[in-house]
């Protein structure tokens, strides 16, 4: 079991902060798990889980001290698990470049270029060894996880989604990084990570993986929320990219686009509660 950093009760919960040595990373990486009071009330019983992936500057903190998801976890009986977004300390050089635009951000990818594919393994962490410990370690279902995320982490949720069929049971992303190919945070990412060929990024655009499917992945629909205030709407995110790569292949999607609101968490947190009831609806039989 890894290293309990701390743990805080919180709605009849806990939620708890982790560290330990990770092989997929080769380096620490540190996650956050809350559990919610079913856990300790209901001995045996495994409880449906949500990853949620952070973006750009984030860490495995951000989600849990700004959305306000355990209240809602804690009603619905559902596990939250948030890793870390990135390696950190590799000491490689331009690691810390310019993070904000995706160099040295981890991007859910794993990368194959030299020299960030030693421990720039953000897929394999997430799908493989994360998943596999917290679902060991802890009362977690292994059959009954969703994903969802936000900026570079609802590209990575929509991504990884799409790309392990089977592992994550539903999906929903906030403003994501959606058709990454085509955006400046994703060029300076996939050029560093996947090489100059772009061939080999369409492996990790959400859009482009839609457009691949021979039929719809998620048949319960996908729900993805953008705001209409958001600076980066327009250069980076392309939701309607995604959009349009869904009717493509028949998938159902739910794009709701709100009036003022931007790209932080007051958006999150103003619309947390939709998507936990849209994987509860899923893993856990409608609640």
């Amino acid at each position: 079991m890894p290293e309990l950093i701390s743990e805080h009760a919180s709605f009849g919960g806990v939620q708890r902060f982790y560290r330990h040595e990770s092989t997929t990373i080769g380096l620490p990486m540190r996650f956050s798990v809350y559990l919610p009071p079913q856990a300790q009330h209901q001995a045996g019983t495994r409880l449906p889980a949500l990853f949620y992936l952070a973006g750009l500057t984030c860490t495995e903190e951000t989600f849990v001290l700004k959305a306000g998801a355990q209240r809602l976890a804690a009603a619905l009986g559902i596990a939250l698990v948030s890793p870390d977004t990135s390696p950190r300390g590799a000491n490689v050089a331009g690691e810390a470049d310019d993070w904000d635009f995706g160099v040295g951000a981890g991007f859910y990818l794993d990368a194959t270029q030299q020299p960030w594919s030693r421990n720039w393994r953000m897929e394999s962490y997430v799908t493989q060894e994360l998943f596999e410990l917290v679902t060991t370690e802890l009362p977690l279902d292994a059959d009954r996880v969703g994903i969802f995320g936000h900026s570079m982490g609802g590209h990575g949720a929509l991504v990884l989604a799409q790309r392990h069929p089977g592992k994550f049971r539903s999906v929903s992303a906030f403003a994501p990084i959606a058709a990454p190919s085509r955006c400046p945070w994703g060029e300076k990412a996939f050029s560093r990570y996947l090489g100059e060929d772009r061939t080999q990024w369409q492996q990790y655009d959400a859009s482009a993986l839609m457009r691949e499917q021979a039929r719809a992945p998620f048949p319960e629909g996908i729900l993805v929320d953008q705001g209409l205030g958001d600076k980066f709407l327009a250069e980076q995110l392309y939701p309607d990219a995604f959009a349009e790569a869904c009717a493509a292949v028949g998938q159902r999607l739910t794009l709701r686009k709100h009036e003022g609101y931007d790209h932080g968490y007051y958006f999150i947190s103003t619309f947390i509660e939709d998507h936990m009831r849209h994987h509860a609806g899923i893993l856990s039989g409608g609640l």
